[in-house]
């Protein structure tokens, strides 16, 4: 499963550097024209995602993870493949959105080895399998630009294809999914309904969730004005060069710390973990805005990396702890929902706040976004002592 999850996330986002710069192949458009449906183009993807994911573990739930999976692998492979066929703008978008009905692969992998680990190393476990995925994410935009540079844009997206397939192929053959029993006495379905109210009546793992929302807020809100902030700081020399740079410091420190975080959180406890991991990243996040060259500008991504990369496995491991076995699946999809969420609102936001109020706003108010959910769920915690004491003594 690393290794799909390597495959997949590092195909996804092989075509982030070239994604607009396809679009001004396709016929000749204004710069706004290009730069609007770059945008478009881009988060349609997460919109259909977020409409689908909840779908998709629910059936989890009830049929199994791994052909869900290897639906899901193909699904993406037929996508991209088509894309490189694409002769207009509308066809781009319409196939990206095709694309997203089956972008839950990775979170989906997450539940699949969750629910086959014991509840005590499952920190570790996910960790250790995060790291699959952002390491192709790190290396997934510096292979596409360089494909695209080598072969063109058409035959870039018929590759990638071949490697998202590979993806279902290695799941097909390459995993066991072993049926898990209930809890004695547990039902073994639920109706969705039942899933949201047992959400809704579980207030610090609502909170988890919400934070998940907040977390791709803050993550995705610098992303668009990334490359700009790094100009304004370094200037117009080797721009592409260093913004890849400050991209990569970030999923660098993620890949170095998130199975220490996992593995920590089984002894120490998640929620506890989760608390430090956002509190860390107020505090880094914050000076981001008041940096003076491009050198703090990477120490302080790295270290937001290092704080961020333990909250998806250890937030993945206490949904394990919180929600029965039957409805994992759904919980995890309506998490993932979500996350998708915060990744359509962060880049809106945090492209409207740099236009009013420049960059260094956006750096202040992420940090502030990020300690108020710090706060939220201490506080929650202290209202439900005796859930965050049982699931600690659990783990």
């Amino acid at each position: 499963m690393w290794f799909a999850n390597f495959f997949i996330a590092g195909s996804i986002t092989m075509v982030l550097p070239f994604l607009s710069l396809y679009i001004e192949t396709l016929g000749d458009f204004s710069d706004q024209y290009v730069q609007n449906w770059s945008g478009l183009t881009f988060g349609v993807t997460f919109v259909a995602a977020f409409i689908c994911s909840p779908i998709w573990g629910k059936i989890g739930d009830r049929y199994g993870r791994k052909y869900i999976l290897v639906i899901s692998a193909v699904g993406l492979g037929v996508s991209v493949l088509l894309m490189g066929f694409a002769t207009s703008v509308l066809q781009l978008f319409l196939l990206r959105f095709f694309m997203g009905i089956f972008t839950g692969f990775i979170p989906m992998s997450l539940a699949l080895i969750s629910t086959q680990t014991p509840k005590n190393i499952a920190g570790k476990v996910l960790g250790t399998l995060q790291t699959g995925s952002i390491t192709g994410s790190l290396m997934g935009p510096l292979i596409g630009g360089v494909l695209a540079d080598s072969i063109g844009y058409s035959s870039t997206f018929k590759w990638i294809s071949i490697a998202l397939i590979i993806s279902a192929v290695l799941v097909l053959f390459g995993i066991n999914e072993y049926k898990l029993e209930s809890e004695q006495g547990a039902k073994t379905s639920y109706s969705s309904k039942e899933v949201l109210m047992h959400i809704v009546k579980s207030p610090l793992l609502l909170v988890v969730m919400l934070v998940s929302m907040f977390i791709q807020i803050a993550h995705f809100s610098i992303q668009p004005i990334l490359s700009l902030y790094v100009g304004e700081l370094h200037g117009p020399v080797n721009l592409a060069l260093f913004s890849g740079i400050a991209f990569s410091a970030a999923g660098l420190g993620n890949l170095m710390m998130t199975r220490t975080w996992g593995k920590l959180s089984d002894r120490v406890g998640y929620i506890k973990i989760l608390i430090l991991l956002l509190f860390m990243a107020a505090i880094f996040y914050f000076p981001g805005g008041f940096v003076t060259n491009i050198w703090q500008l990477v120490i302080l991504r790295f270290l937001l990396g290092v704080s961020i990369g333990g909250i998806i496995p250890v937030r993945m491991a206490y949904i394990r702890q919180a929600a029965p076995i039957a409805m994992q699946g759904e919980v995890l999809g309506y998490n993932t929902s979500i996350r998708f969420f915060g990744n359509i609102i962060g880049p809106i936001m945090g492209g409207a706040i740099a236009g009013y109020y420049g960059f260094t706003a956006v750096f202040i108010v992420t940090s502030s976004l990020l300690l108020l959910c710090a706060i939220a769920l201490l506080g929650t915690t202290q209202r439900t002592p005796k859930v965050v004491q049982s699931t600690s003594q659990s783990t």
